[in-house]
């Protein structure tokens, strides 16, 4: 076989190989990963049942953890992303919205095996007075954990996870597939942040400088030539998004706002993210009732100011000469 026909048998394999990716992601039925969806679910674990998570109100309620300021209802998640356990993300591709099912997910894979080597005994120095009693959650040279025993002076702290080594039942309910890419952003960035921003979607019309391609025709330099620029005028898809105080003083926003701004970019597929102060109106104070010891000096004219306290403005003048002086 001759080099010529073995590179022609290499390509042929080549096609095939794509057609049947092609094929396959064709025939590929339900949810899929990178699907948006909005999921309904309960988890407890499997030995005390104890309440690990919730999406029912109910529950919560029945759990006593309603009162914690967190508004329970079902959550945009993004399939494969990691926003929930892999075994419950693998159960949910190739299903359908409205199917429901129970996953037992095992401790290593839930917040991990139990490890007796991070229970760890220090000086209760390390630890503020106001949290020197068992239970308190605690962070020593870094790790979080929680205080098991304190007795004196030292203090038996537990750097694993609360629920480490127990496995874990999780039920869930796809509710739907969401399209809207409003909703989408609205679900991520409630998952970021803890609560839902007030966003939108529009085109805009963009200025931006795009480079020009070289002059083929122009006299060739030892030098290359300076890029140039030209102005054009293109679309962008942009999501706004109303910065409240309550999302501006956010501890995850101010930490990664440009991280959670690029991946709200990726999946949802806008162009930018444009994020907007709002400042509410005072009630007509205004300027002037915060200048109280100028007299109400702010907008009026200063020579009629200085007649009405009897001042004479050019024995100011003059005392300010004589001080240059």
């Amino acid at each position: 076989m001759t080099e010529d026909q073995e590179a022609e048998l290499e390509e042929q394999a080549d096609d095939v190989d794509e057609e049947a990716v092609e094929e396959a992601a064709d025939e590929a039925e339900g949810l899929q990963e990178g699907d948006f969806v909005e999921l309904e679910y309960t988890a407890y674990t499997v030995e005390d049942e104890q309440l690990v998570d919730t999406t029912d109100p109910e529950v919560a309620e029945e759990e006593g953890v309603d009162q914690e300021g967190q508004e329970f209802k079902p959550r945009t998640i993004v399939v494969g992303e990691g926003h929930i356990f892999e075994a419950v993300e693998d159960a949910i591709v190739g299903s359908e919205p409205g199917d429901s099912g129970t996953v037992t997910v095992s401790a290593e894979d839930a917040f991990g095996e139990y490890d007796p080597d991070d229970v760890q005994t220090v000086s209760a120095e390390k630890i503020d007075e106001d949290d020197r009693y068992p239970g308190a959650n605690v962070q020593i040279d870094g790790q979080q954990g929680y205080i098991s025993t304190i007795i004196g002076g030292r203090a038996r702290v537990d750097f694993n996870h609360p629920l480490a080594g127990e496995d874990v039942e999780y039920e869930y309910t796809v509710t739907e597939e969401v399209d809207d890419r409003e909703q989408q952003a609205t679900g991520l960035f409630e998952m970021y942040l803890g609560m839902e921003p007030e966003l939108w979607i529009d085109t805009d019309e963009v200025e931006e400088e795009v480079p020009v391609e070289p002059d083929e025709d122009a006299d060739d330099d030892d030098e290359p030539a300076e890029p140039e620029f030209e102005t054009e005028t293109v679309e962008k898809e942009t999501l706004y998004l109303e910065a409240t105080p309550q999302m501006t003083m956010n501890q995850q926003w101010m930490m990664g706002k440009q991280q959670i701004g690029q991946d709200i970019i990726d999946k949802v597929g806008v162009d930018r993210v444009i994020v907007q102060e709002v400042i509410d109106g005072m009630g007509g104070m205004g300027m002037g009732g915060m200048m109280g010891g100028m007299g109400g000096m702010g907008g009026g004219d200063i020579e009629e100011a200085l007649e009405d306290a009897d001042v004479d403005a050019d024995e100011i003048v003059e005392e300010l000469e004589g001080a240059e002086e």
